[in-house]
């Protein structure tokens, strides 16, 4: 076995593509898929299953890839220690996060782990709700930082993806200062920016939508993804009310240029582990995430 095996495997493995993967590896498509089926021979198990797309691990690929992690990190690491560095590459843990809480409640909380850890490098995949548990059970991260709101169930085994509650954060309904009284002068419904069809905060948005005091809308602009950036800066140009979390938009509203018009939807910030990446690390920070959960 070599070790640029491993490295193409866990290229694909996170690219998801044999082109893009091959691309990224400076070979071509064929010298790369031959590659990937020498691995799978020497390993005697199929890692990819070639008949989905894009590409997805097969239960084996899945159980490999902390294997192959582990082997590529120490490797790099012992070359590192035997070039003369004093200490090898710090450990890493990989955590997929909700794009919002990666700019808002993610550099905030690895400070906290740095402090208690010591040095520690971090792997983030900031994507949407369904990418990031796809992430987290195909056995590519060791955490999911998510929102959570009892309305919406999570779709994971809870023995093998515990969770811990580290910290809150509420949903709220914002609009342009600017704009507010011009709408509600005229009497009519407001205009409300809408996630993508089945998107996580779509769904919250619809259940916070649903309460008691939420204004008589219409839907005037629907955005393609689940963004919630993109819908802040919408609402600022004053083209409709945007449910956001609220610590995406705490600057705005201090500042006044964003205003609250309707009651919050409160949510939990969720970390979710997967019990079978034992490595030493992910049970080390589960640790510090429990005391960090336990004093905030």
């Amino acid at each position: 076995m070599e070790l640029k095996w491993l490295e193409d495997f866990l290229s694909l493995a996170e690219m998801r593509s044999f082109s893009r993967s091959a691309e990224a590896r400076n070979v071509t498509q064929s010298a790369f898929s031959r590659r990937i089926r020498s691995l799978e021979v020497w390993l005697g198990a199929d890692l990819i299953d070639r008949g989905t797309y894009p590409v997805t691990l097969t239960p084996d690929g899945r159980a490999f890839r902390e294997t192959a992690e582990e082997i590529v990190r120490l490797a790099h690491q012992g070359r590192a220690n035997l070039g003369g560095r004093k200490a090898g590459l710090p450990p890493t843990i990989g955590i997929a996060a909700l794009h919002t809480l990666s700019m808002t409640f993610l550099p905030r909380w690895l400070n906290e782990l740095r402090g208690t850890l010591g040095d520690v490098a971090s792997r983030v995949l900031p994507d949407n709700y369904a990418i990031c548990l796809q992430a987290l059970v195909e056995g590519g991260y060791d955490f999911m930082l998510t929102f959570h709101h009892p309305s919406v169930p999570v779709p994971l085994d809870p023995a093998r993806f515990p969770f811990l509650k580290v910290g809150e954060d509420r949903l709220a309904a914002v609009a342009s200062a600017a704009r507010i009284e011009g709408w509600r002068a005229a009497g009519e419904r407001l205009p409300m920016l809408q996630y993508s069809k089945g998107s996580f905060l779509g769904l919250l948005a619809s259940v916070a939508q649903s309460q008691p005091g939420a204004p008589d809308t219409f839907i005037a602009h629907i955005n393609e993804n689940s963004m919630a950036e993109a819908m802040k800066f919408m609402a600022l140009e004053g083209h409709g009310i945007a449910w956001l979390p609220r610590s995406l938009a705490a600057d705005e509203i201090a500042s006044g240029r964003l205003v609250v018009v309707a009651p919050e939807l409160p949510m939990e910030i969720r970390l979710y582990r997967d019990r079978e990446r034992a490595r030493v690390l992910p049970e080390k920070v589960w640790q510090a995430a429990r005391n960090y959960a336990a004093s905030d």
